[in-house]
C-alpha cells in the first residue's frame, strides 16, 4: 500500500513542481528545465527532483543553482497544493538521460548513413536542408528576367 501512497505523491509533487518552474518562477537562470521524475521516500518528508537541463556543463550548473535557490519557495507551493502530513524536503538532482539519449541517436543515425541503411531521399532531404541557406539559380535568373523587362520598356518609351 505504500508505494502506490509514494507513487501517487511523486505524481503530484512533480506536477506543482514543473508547473510551477513552467509559469511562477521568475529566475532568468531557470531555462530549458524538464522535470523528468520525482521520488518520494516512504515518510513522506524528502524527495528527490530529476531534472534535466539542455545546454551546455555551465548553463546546466546555473539552473542546478537558481532551482536550489527556490527551493523554499517549490516548497511551500507544495505543501499548499498538496494536503498531506509532512511537506517533503525537495533536493534537485541533474539527470543527463535524455541528453545521452539525444547523442546516442545522433551516433547511430550516423553510422547508419555510413552503410548506407538509410535510403537516399533522407540523405536527399539533409542535402535540400543545406542547399536551402545557398542562394539558388533560379533566384538570379529571375532578376535577370526583371532586368531585361525594365530595359525593353525603356526602349519603348
Amino acid at each position: 500500500m505504500s508505494t502506490r501512497r509514494t507513487a501517487k505523491a511523486s505524481r503530484a509533487v512533480r506536477e506543482v513542481i514543473s508547473t510551477a518552474i513552467l509559469f511562477e518562477l521568475n529566475d532568468p537562470r531557470i531555462k530549458n528545465v524538464t522535470v523528468l521524475d520525482v521520488d518520494v521516500a516512504t515518510d513522506m518528508r524528502s524527495a528527490k527532483v530529476y531534472v534535466s537541463v539542455m545546454g551546455d556543463e555551465k548553463s546546466q550548473q546555473l539552473s542546478l543553482h537558481g532551482l536550489n535557490s527556490a527551493r523554499g519557495f517549490l516548497q511551500k507551493l507544495v505543501a499548499d497544493r498538496i494536503d498531506t502530513r509532512y511537506t517533503p524536503v525537495l533536493t534537485f538532482v541533474l539527470d543527463n538521460s535524455v541528453k545521452k539519449s539525444i547523442e546516442t541517436a545522433k551516433i547511430l543515425r550516423d553510422l547508419a548513413i555510413e552503410r548506407g541503411e538509410i535510403p537516399a531521399e533522407d540523405e536527399v532531404a539533409t542535402d535540400d536542408e543545406l542547399s536551402a541557406d545557398q542562394p539558388d539559380d533560379s533566384d538570379s535568373s529571375t532578376a535577370d528576367d526583371e532586368t531585361e523587362d525594365d530595359s525593353e520598356s525603356r526602349e519603348d518609351a
